[in-house]
């Protein structure tokens, strides 16, 4: 199961679980990975509510950031919360980066946080983003590794059940797409990287302060409403009961509900 989330949220606390929240531990990886200095002009890749677009901008100012992404309802929060914040130097535009009219080496530093795995040709996509780039730019990539090195996707799935998950397909539905290294590698490479390197990144992610929370998080990903409303009733609600006791069992003292995940911390060169 390939949870589509809903992040229309971007509270500083996490009383109550948002996407930003969720990944608060990747965050701080991606920050340190970027490099990204004053001045710099900087892409931010399926940019969300902006986090990470925010992030980029405080470390390049008074260079520019441009955050894009296919959602509107998500850039028009990221601009309410850009303004709150009193950022000046970011700008939001709605586009698939695959298509995007990028002006041509424009920028030194491209990111993308989980926001790259969902291109229909990926080496047109990374082509285009490339361009973006001027000789020798930057790019910085979290992605997730194979779904089988992910519990978050795992456990859900087993509680769920098998046959309740949606079928991948294509790259654009599949989270996992960019998972296997050597593809990878291959794909960028096609679209004009080099320099190619791979961290290995093992985090938490972040579901909710409790079990109720997190069950109500969890309950609004696109493919699990998409799995409950395919079963009967009866089973329905003993899939649910799993659900919950999964999460229960993934409760902690200090962080909530929290499960392991793997992904890839990529970074290429124009």
């Amino acid at each position: 199961m390939v949870p589509v989330r809903g992040r229309a949220r971007a509270e500083r606390g996490y009383d109550v679980i948002d996407y930003d929240s969720e990944l608060r531990a990747y965050n701080e990886r991606l920050r340190a990975a970027t490099g990204i200095a004053p001045g710099d002009h900087v892409l931010d890749i399926g940019c969300g509510a902006g986090q990470s677009t925010r992030d980029a901008a405080r470390a390049a100012a008074p260079g520019r950031v441009v955050g894009v992404d296919v959602s509107e309802p998500m850039l028009e929060r990221a601009r309410q919360v850009t303004l709150a914040e009193q950022l000046d130097n970011v700008t939001y535009e709605r586009g698939d980066a695959q298509r995007h009219p990028f002006a041509a080496g424009r920028y030194d530093v491209a990111i993308s946080r989980f926001g790259a795995m969902f291109f229909s040709d990926p080496v047109a996509a990374f082509g285009n983003i490339a361009r973006a780039l001027h000789p020798g730019g930057l790019l910085v990539l979290l992605v997730w590794q194979d779904r089988r090195r992910n519990e978050w996707v795992t456990a859900i799935d087993a509680a769920i059940g098998r046959t309740a998950r949606p079928p991948v397909s294509g790259p654009s539905a599949d989270a996992f797409s960019l998972g296997d290294r050597a593809a990878t590698t291959r794909t960028l490479e096609q679209a004009g990287f080099d320099g190619i390197d791979f961290t290995d990144v093992r985090e938490p992610v972040f579901y909710g302060h409790d079990t109720a929370a997190a069950l109500a998080f969890v309950r609004g990903f696109l493919d699990t409403r998409e799995a409950l409303a395919g079963l009967a009733p009866t089973e329905a609600e003993r899939a649910l009961e799993r659900l919950r006791d999964t999460l229960d069992d993934h409760r902690t003292p200090h962080d909530g509900v929290a499960f392991d995940s793997r992904a890839w911390l990529i970074a290429a060169h124009r």
